[in-house]
């Protein structure tokens, strides 16, 4: 199918407008509010907002949330591939974090209480009701705003001017450069010089990358969001609470361990839609 230059050139501009507006809220979050510095200890204002633009555009054009992949039906094979794909590829990766920190003498275990993570440092919350409450709640707001806006709205609107690739590739791209908000802060904030953030920054655009790509082609498998939904609330949930500790500190190689799980989620996704595709199996 050819694909009409003015309709591309249209869904781009839409698109980069409702992104740039909700980074708008993001930035303004992150740097002047600081959210996660409080008793929320989570960004959730630029994701309620993400829920609420989606929402707006949805009503405008004569659209449901199932629309862009919020169907019921399909919701609990999502939720079964999801958690599968989170539980298979962290199991993974733990185990090789212990088997490294282990053969260097750092006799690792294992200990469960809730942070407000981020990939440079996370700072530690304790173990609660309240604080579980929170990390729960948090993280449902994040994965909503976050799969709503660019596996759901983002795809949909992107997938017939762009061709479904197309839209999955530029979503995953617009994903990655919203994260980069935090290396941007931790820059101003002194705690990580330019040179450090250009590397550490390009690591996390490309981390970001892989799983919107693999929660695209799951959105696309499925015709649901509900793989990527669940997925993307474990990854989180599991990064807020379940540490590796060593005689010498916590998480250590916890960056490793987050590389590990998404490249081996990634890896299964491709092989899972290549079958799919020689063998038109059905998910």
């Amino acid at each position: 199918m050819k694909i009409n230059r003015n309709g591309r050139s249209r869904a781009a501009k839409v698109i980069l407008g409702i992104f740039i507006l909700c980074g708008v809220v993001k930035d303004i979050e992150f740097m002047v509010l600081k959210t996660d510095q409080t008793m929320i200890a989570e960004n959730v204002i630029c994701k309620l907002f993400c829920i609420l633009m989606v929402a707006t555009v949805l009503a405008l054009t004569e659209q449901k949330w199932s629309d862009i992949g919020f169907k019921l039906n399909g919701m609990w094979k999502g939720m079964k591939y999801g958690f599968a794909l989170g539980i298979i590829t962290f199991a993974v990766s733990y185990l090789i974090e212990f088997i490294v920190l282990e053969l260097n003498g750092k006799n690792p275990y294992l200990s469960f209480y809730i942070t407000n993570f981020t990939m440079s440092e996370a700072n530690v919350t304790g173990i609660s009701i309240w604080t579980l409450l929170i990390c729960v709640v948090g993280n449902a707001i994040n994965v909503w705003g976050e799969e709503s806006l660019f596996r759901g709205l983002f795809i949909k609107l992107g997938t017939k001017a762009l061709g479904t690739k197309g839209a999955n590739m530029l979503q995953a791209l617009l994903f990655g450069v919203w994260h980069m908000v935090s290396v941007v802060l931790w820059v101003m904030e002194g705690s990580m010089t330019i040179s450090q953030a250009v590397i550490f920054g390009l690591g996390y655009l490309v981390l970001a990358w892989i799983l919107a790509y693999e929660w695209g082609i799951c959105a696309t498998l499925t015709g649901t969001v509900w793989v990527g939904v669940f997925e993307h609330f474990f990854n989180n949930f599991i990064a807020n609470s379940l540490h590796v500790l060593t005689d010498t500190g916590a998480d250590e190689l916890q960056i490793v361990r987050i590389v590990i799980s998404n490249i081996l989620s990634l890896t299964i996704v491709l092989i899972v839609s290549k079958v799919k595709e020689r063998s038109h199996l059905v998910l």
